[in-house]
């Protein structure tokens, strides 16, 4: 899949706890081979998310659900993907760190990596999309452009809160 250009961003984060921060990222970068552009993207990778840069040492286990969130999307980031799909990037975090996440992955996105997504917060999941595809007990049931679903009553009555 990495060596494809996709990279996937687990639900729960799946960090490996008892590396560091610095060998959790090098595991994004498994399948590349060009040594000075992996240290490149790694040092990149720590300026975006500068806590990570901070615990370089510290074994991944040891941070909190949005640290170990930021290592998860930084560790995906190291493949240097055309794709990167996000499993439930909001699951277990607090809402400033959501709202954290979302605005790193809308900048993922505008950097020109596509984002393919499944998350249960509809609101902040539309608001970045194009398209949204809603699906009920495992059908999808709905689609269409991200603009047209946020104004669809349905989806705001049903998921949306209001």
């Amino acid at each position: 899949m990495l060596a494809a250009g996709v990279a996937h961003c687990p639900e729960g984060r799946r960090v490996f706890p008892y590396l560091t921060v610095e060998e959790n990222l090098d595991m994004g970068a498994y399948v590349r081979r060009d040594r000075a552009a992996i240290a490149s993207d790694l040092e990149r990778v720590c300026a975006h998310f500068l806590i990570l840069g901070e615990r370089r040492r510290q074994p991944a286990g040891t941070l909190s659900g949005g640290e170990q969130q930021m290592l998860a999307i930084g560790r995906a980031l190291m493949a240097r993907p055309r794709l990167i799909l996000f499993d439930e990037p909001s699951l277990g975090l607090a809402p400033t760190i959501v709202e954290t996440t979302f605005a790193i992955i809308a900048d993922i996105r505008r950097q020109g990596t596509t984002v393919l997504m499944v998350e249960q917060n509809a609101y902040l999941a539309l608001r970045m999309a194009d398209r949204g595809y809603v699906m009920e007990t495992g059908r999808i049931v709905l689609s269409g452009t991200a603009r047209d679903l946020l104004a669809d009553d349905h989806v705001r009555r049903a998921y949306l809160g209001g």
